[in-house]
């Protein structure tokens, strides 16, 4: 890729983007855009803008995209209780995406022929970024160094620095996580270290976001949670963004030891993996969404939901959020939330998020008909009967034909 001129490089302004920039820079001989985005990470972005000029780094770009990131893919993903193999909300896989579409739309915007990232050749997030930005610009070249390049350890890094006099907050001697963390608005996720031995218990202090639920209050927090078409429109009663919901329910959900989870999970890539994630916030939402969708939706449609979400989880973890069928099933889920407006009371309690309430002008629930006492024939028991036969039907035919057996 020799004719590259210019790339676009999703940076964090760390270790290795920073020497990635440099690399790039005199690997390819070519001009290096950097690309910071603030995803709710907890941590100033705006320092990067410094550590990128130290790099000779001229058009910088440092955005804030908390608001964008809820409303448009975090909101999009729970309309349709997302879960990755029975546990996992997606925190990471939700947010490349956006990554990579700001890192296209940037790349337009400079008239770069390529972008970069620093994720390895071990993980799905290649897979993601990548799968995005050839969805958005199919003639887009990508620049991996992880794939590349023959620096494989810190130590390596740091010489690496050293050798181009490259400016880091880094040092050998400065202590570091024994962990490979991410974080953004929904989670924040830890690898490596200990983790990857899959029977170690994680250490109480890696955990960032949350008590534990031994340590959390003995006194349960009461939340209400206000729907519209699906989505969260305010908290107890008071109106609030996208980002602030998420912003309010991670903070009010760590305080009550809620979303810490230990999982062993199959990468898009071959291998399993074992992580911990903390995800209070989409804990929460999740068990919210669907008690308000339990007395919106109709059956089948919140059966037929239930049935197709594994496959909708499948493609956001494998990387094919900007895909054609990941498009068509939004539509349909989108669709489903019409009617799913309403509020839904929580008790939060030492690790457990309880439903306890739900109210809505679009209930599906009809108390004359679900009542155990008199109902003023509003619903005919003896109609049971006949429903029943008809639906016995088939198995009293195979049974006649000794196809069922004790």
């Amino acid at each position: 890729m020799s004719d590259i001129k210019k790339v676009v490089l999703a940076y964090s302004g760390g270790l290795d983007t920073s020497v990635i920039a440099k690399w790039i820079s005199e690997t390819y001989q070519c001009e290096v855009v950097t690309f910071t985005a603030d995803l709710g990470q907890g941590e100033e972005v705006e320092p990067a803008r410094a550590k990128a000029e130290a790099l000779g780094i001229k058009e910088i770009y440092i955005e804030d995209l908390r608001e964008e990131f809820v409303r448009d893919f975090v909101y999009p993903m729970f309309r349709a209780n997302t879960i990755y193999e029975g546990e996992y909300l997606l925190g990471t896989s939700i947010a490349r995406p956006l990554i990579a579409k700001r890192l296209v739309e940037i790349a337009n915007e400079t008239g770069a022929d390529a972008i970069a990232h620093g994720a390895t050749g071990k993980g799905n997030d290649q897979v993601r970024f990548e799968l995005g930005a050839y969805a958005l610009k199919p003639g887009v070249k990508v620049v991996a160094p992880w794939r590349e390049w023959d620096l494989s350890s810190r130590e390596s890094l740091m010489e690496y620095c050293e050798e181009h006099k490259i400016p880091v907050d880094f040092s050998s001697s400065k202590k570091k996580s024994p962990y490979s963390m991410d974080a953004n608005l929904l989670h924040i996720s830890y690898e490596s270290g200990i983790l990857e031995d899959p029977w170690k218990e994680a250490e109480e202090d890696m955990w960032r976001w949350s008590v534990s639920p031994e340590a959390a209050p003995d006194e349960p927090t009461y939340v209400e949670l206000t729907y519209e078409k699906g989505d969260i429109v305010a908290v107890n009663g008071e109106a609030m963004t996208p980002a602030t919901v998420l912003t309010y329910l991670n903070k009010v959900g760590g305080e009550n030891g809620i979303g810490r989870i230990d999982i062993v999970e199959n990468r898009y890539v071959g291998m399993k993996a074992r992580g911990c994630y903390e995800t209070p916030g989409g804990t929460i939402m999740l068990r919210a969404h669907r008690a308000i969708e339990s007395i919106t939706l109709d059956r089948e449609v919140a059966h037929l939901k239930d049935s197709l979400m594994p496959k909708y989880a499948e493609l956001i973890y494998n990387g094919y959020w900007w895909s054609p069928e990941r498009k068509m099933m939004q539509k349909m889920i989108d669709d489903s939330q019409e009617f799913v407006s309403g509020t839904v009371r929580l008790k939060l309690y030492k690790g457990n998020v309880i439903v306890v309430g739900r109210k809505s002008d679009e209930s599906l629930f009809d108390e004359k008909i679900a009542t155990m006492e008199e109902d003023a024939g509003a619903y005919d028991q003896k109609d049971a009967e006949g429903f029943i036969k008809l639906n016995a039907l088939r198995l009293k035919i195979a049974a006649s034909k000794g196809r069922s057996s004790l």
